[in-house]
């Protein structure tokens, strides 16, 4: 298992590597370089010789491969350059945005655990009858509603009508963050519960289900301690991609409920142009999408015997 787990991440390495390569040349390939960009964000004029001066202190006069041995460089020490915007240190920039987005990434992933295995399960279990059809329904209804409309229907019910909820922005503590829960649980809840249903409908027609209900095996005891373990592999690489996106800051909610997380923060780099902190958004979604995956794949192993025997014999 510690062979799998060193070869995985030396794999990564080269991934990541070409990740913050790609994101670093289309950042080069702009018409506008670091200094027009922050000349045109600050408003002002600068001479030639003043441009000159401040390319050369940015490193800008500099060729394109040594440009990026030196940010990244900067970006293994914790460096990833100042806002072209605030000023600011990128890094401290983006620590102090994540917490909100983990809080959300994590009341979300939770919120969707909590609907969708449950109404998935029950679907599957009352195949053609009256809650079958009505969770199906549901679940075709919210996930055909894009986010935006689902947070302003939020907005007005909760918020505006009702008052049990700000509006917007994360100053309220727990209440600040019920509605953009709700808006992103919403939509992954109806498309995981369809996959749920599918999931455990597929293993409850398999013949050791048969077999176990012919030996006189409780009903519930099959599905909690057969059926359901068998799905998680299914559940677990739908939840993982989740929590990736999550963790990646979802622009559209946390724009639109002034949530101050890594999404909006990218919303506002990519409309300013502010190069250093979008460069630092991708990295960060390269590290998160590779982990998640790693992790997946060692929960794959615990769940599953049959892989974790074949990785130990391939060695």
């Amino acid at each position: 298992m510690k062979k799998y787990i060193i070869k995985r991440l030396l794999q990564l390495i080269p991934i990541l590597i070409g990740i913050t390569l790609l994101s670093f040349v289309l950042m080069q390939a702009s018409a506008m370089d670091a200094v027009d960009v922050m000349e045109q964000n600050t408003g002002g004029s600068m001479s030639d010789a003043e441009k000159a001066a401040a390319r050369e202190e940015l490193g800008l006069d500099k060729s394109l491969p040594e440009q990026y041995v030196v940010w990244l460089k900067g970006v293994l020490t914790g460096d990833m350059g100042k806002s072209f915007v605030s000023g600011q240190p990128v890094f401290t920039t983006f620590v102090s945005k994540l917490p909100a987005t983990i809080a959300l990434a994590a009341t979300s992933v939770l919120m969707t655990v909590l609907i969708s295995i449950p109404l998935g399960t029950l679907s599957a279990v009352k195949q053609n009858h009256f809650w079958d059809h009505l969770i199906r329904f549901l679940s075709f209804i919210g996930n055909s509603l894009p986010n935006f409309f689902v947070s302003l229907l939020l907005i007005y019910i909760f918020s505006l009508k009702l008052g049990w909820f700000p509006v917007m922005g994360n100053a309220q503590g727990w209440k600040s963050i019920i509605l953009p829960t709700l808006t992103l649980a919403l939509a992954m809840a109806a498309k995981y519960t369809r996959q749920v249903r599918a999931t455990v409908l597929e293993e409850l027609n398999k013949e050791y289900v048969q077999g176990a209900r012919a030996r006189g095996v409780r009903e519930k005891k099959i599905l909690y301690f057969s059926v359901l373990k068998a799905s998680m592999l299914t559940i677990v690489t739908l939840l993982a991609l989740s929590i990736g996106s999550l963790l990646g800051g979802t622009a559209i909610v946390e724009s639109i409920f002034m949530w101050d997380g890594v999404g909006k923060m990218a919303v506002d780099a990519i409309t300013m142009r502010d190069y250093p902190v979008i460069q630092a958004y991708v990295i960060w979604m390269a590290v998160i999408y590779v982990l998640v995956n790693l992790v997946t794949d060692l929960i794959y192993c615990f769940l599953d015997p049959r892989i974790r025997i074949g990785q130990e014999a391939g060695g």
